[in-house]
């Protein structure tokens, strides 16, 4: 099924605590909040991301969740998760020194000279004819500060020289340059969105790990599919990933 197109408005929550962004835009789409509404807060208590990890969420930072309802499968809406990241990526570049290496690691992290930056939570409902009901896209960008343990080494803007940084200024432009992206998705399908997001994309045609919720192996990243699933030559033969997470091969 190909999506359908159109630009609804945008409707803008703010708070100043909530246990999670991403929990609290599910709890509105489940009651039937409109398309493109926007929750932001300026903290978390219980931010989370992929799997069982916690997400760090001091004030400083960005989180914001938003509920989008495009006319297609369930199936392929997770191909906005590389939307949303090319919408971070290019509103984070835009606010670095010169020099900065930006990439963007599968399936949903922003990397900022090796530094993850941002990452993103997609969570989704469908509908019983396999159509999608709702999907919640949470992002988090380290603007003022970054936690100092992580699986893989986060950063922060600050921590990269980008000088002061307006929450709401970066909000904005990430919302503009997703509801962009989105417009292309809808008019043109996944294929621009791939086409740019693996023009950075963290390990390209080198050896990467790859972890899953039971095992650990490492290939050479070949390729994404049209569907966004992550392509791996393993010694055992070629593999295709469609949920986990990649490292460097020697971790």
């Amino acid at each position: 099924m190909m999506p359908s197109s159109s630009q609804p408005s945008l409707r803008l929550l703010r708070y100043d605590t909530l246990g999670s962004t991403n929990d609290e835009a599910k709890r509105l789409a489940e009651a039937g909040a409109d398309d493109w509404t926007v929750v932001w807060a300026r903290q978390q208590s219980a931010g989370r991301g992929r799997g069982a990890s916690t997400f760090v969420s001091p004030p400083g930072n960005l989180y914001v969740s938003l509920i989008l309802r495009p006319t297609c499968s369930a199936a392929s809406a997770a191909q906005l998760g590389f939307a949303a990241a090319l919408a971070v990526g290019e509103a984070v570049f835009a606010r670095l020194p010169p020099g900065r290496d930006l990439r963007y690691k599968w399936p949903n992290d922003v990397l900022v000279d090796g530094g993850k930056v941002s990452g993103i939570l997609l969570e989704s409902s469908a509908a019983h004819d396999g159509s999608l009901a709702w999907l919640v896209a949470g992002i988090g960008v380290n603007v003022a500060s970054h936690p100092a343990e992580t699986a893989w080494p986060a950063t922060s803007l600050g921590a990269l020289g980008a000088g002061p940084v307006g929450i709401e200024d970066l909000l904005r432009g990430i919302v503009a340059g997703f509801r962009e992206e989105t417009a292309r998705w809808l008019g043109e399908g996944f294929a621009p969105i791939r086409r740019a997001w693996l023009a950075r994309a963290y390990g390209l045609g080198g050896t990467v790990g790859v972890r899953l919720p039971r095992e650990s192996f490492s290939g050479r990243f070949v390729d994404l599919d049209r569907d966004g699933v992550l392509l791996v030559e393993t010694a055992a033969g070629p593999r295709r990933i469609s949920a986990g997470e990649i490292f460097p091969a020697a971790a």
